[in-house]
């Protein structure tokens, strides 16, 4: 897989790049649901998306506000020094319960996650490229 810390060329890149990079560390985590069904003990993890959507919103609001991202650490989501996204799965109680109570959901349910996931990571790289389509035109 290419770097994607080496497409950052401003604030709009610098975003789309965390977003695909939070989706391809959830990706992970969701097959990986997928994969263990039958593993005994397993505990299905996500990453907390709402939490990463509300930091996103605010390094926007901070960037219309000052010209400039800042990101915010939480307990489950920090952005290194070097710009390194570093999440923390969580368990997922409701992937927990539908395990327990019907596989057949849980998969369902997973199944769904993981193309919903797979869109936002998809919409995210064509916009990187797309930008950086437009940036190599004026260069």
């Amino acid at each position: 897989m290419r770097n994607t810390a080496s497409l950052v060329t401003d604030n709009i890149s610098e975003l789309l790049v965390k977003i695909i990079e939070f989706t391809r560390s959830r990706q992970k985590i969701l097959t990986q649901n997928i994969n263990s069904i039958n593993s005994p003990g397993f505990v299905p993890k996500d990453l907390v998306v709402d939490e990463f959507c509300s930091l996103i919103n605010n390094a926007i609001d901070e960037h219309a506000r000052s010209q400039r991202l800042m990101f915010r650490d939480t307990s489950n989501i920090k952005f290194g020094d070097s710009g390194k996204l570093d999440v923390q799965p969580t368990v997922d109680n409701c992937a927990e319960k539908l395990l327990k109570e019907n596989r057949n959901e849980y998969l369902e349910f997973q199944i769904t996650k993981l193309s919903e996931n797979s869109l936002n990571q998809r919409v995210a790289a064509v916009l990187l490229r797309q930008k950086q389509e437009m940036i190599s035109i004026f260069e």
